[in-house]
């Protein structure tokens, strides 16, 4: 599983942070990034913060 943030969909909520902050990540631009993506397979909540973002900006 890879994780993207659609840049143009992300309104920066910082949900997927709070519920995954081993793969994701609010940046300087107050949007969310992938700070890892390879710590996904082993963090067992990318689909959690997927499912969770409000405006579907997460895909896997």
């Amino acid at each position: 599983m890879k994780p993207k943030v659609d840049a143009e969909l992300c309104i920066g909520c910082g949900l997927c942070a709070s519920i995954c902050p081993d793969v994701f990540e609010l940046g300087d631009d107050g949007l969310a990034h992938v700070k890892d993506a390879e710590a996904c397979a082993k963090a067992d909540c990318c689909q959690e913060a997927a499912d969770s973002c409000p405006t579907g900006a997460i895909s896997l």
